[in-house]
């Protein structure tokens, strides 16, 4: 097929592909941090996800309770999380865990590399405290932790600062698709809960 391609268009003329993105924030972007830090809150609750907005000294036992509320005991924790953030005897993976014992925990708790403001979108990259894109796609219940320096504006500002090698998730709420007839199921294609935990 590819072959076929190459034939139709050998001499074609080079044509030079303009690539002017937008690579400034929004004009409405939130100049100051605080107005990111709530206006990606305020998208993130629109996806039907948990948010919480603390201060760095809130944020162990705001994270504790939430787990507490769910019930949440066996916990996946990625290395590199911080410890303040790691529940009690938490599930470590490694070895590697299977498809089915990560369907069998409680939940993940993570951090992210990147928050965007004006979409609701938190990406991972498998960074420290994040994990492998499994450990986020199979559980049922995700608590993702975000600094406030980890927001940016817009999606042109998140792409500049992450490595387009690394495996991303970009995750906007939970997980959910609708059928033709527009009935909502969660939870299909990762978990069905996500609750986010930001840090000002």
């Amino acid at each position: 097929m590819l072959s076929k391609i190459r034939s139709a268009v050998a001499g074609a003329p080079d044509v030079e592909i303009i690539r002017a993105y937008r690579t400034s924030p929004i004009p409405d972007a939130p100049e100051d941090l605080e107005g990111a830090v709530e206006l990606l809150a305020e998208r993130v609750a629109d996806y039907r996800a948990v948010v919480h907005v603390v201060d760095e000294a809130e944020a162990a036992t705001t994270i504790a309770a939430a787990l507490a509320r769910r019930g949440a005991v066996r916990l996946v924790v990625p290395d590199g999380l911080p410890p303040e953030w790691a529940p009690d005897d938490p599930v470590t993976d490694d070895p590697p865990l299977s498809a089915v014992e990560l369907d069998g925990v409680d939940g993940v708790v993570t951090g992210c590399a990147v928050a965007i403001a004006e979409t609701g979108t938190i990406v991972l990259d498998a960074g420290p405290g994040q994990g492998r894109r499994a450990l986020t796609l199979v559980p049922d219940y995700h608590l993702c932790v975000v600094r406030a320096g980890q927001i940016v504006a817009g999606v042109p500002e998140a792409v500049g600062r992450l490595d387009p090698s690394r495996p991303l998730t970009w995750i906007s709420g939970p997980s959910a698709t609708s059928d033709i007839e527009l009935n909502r199921v969660e939870g299909v294609h990762g978990p069905r809960t996500l609750e986010v935990v930001i840090i000002r």
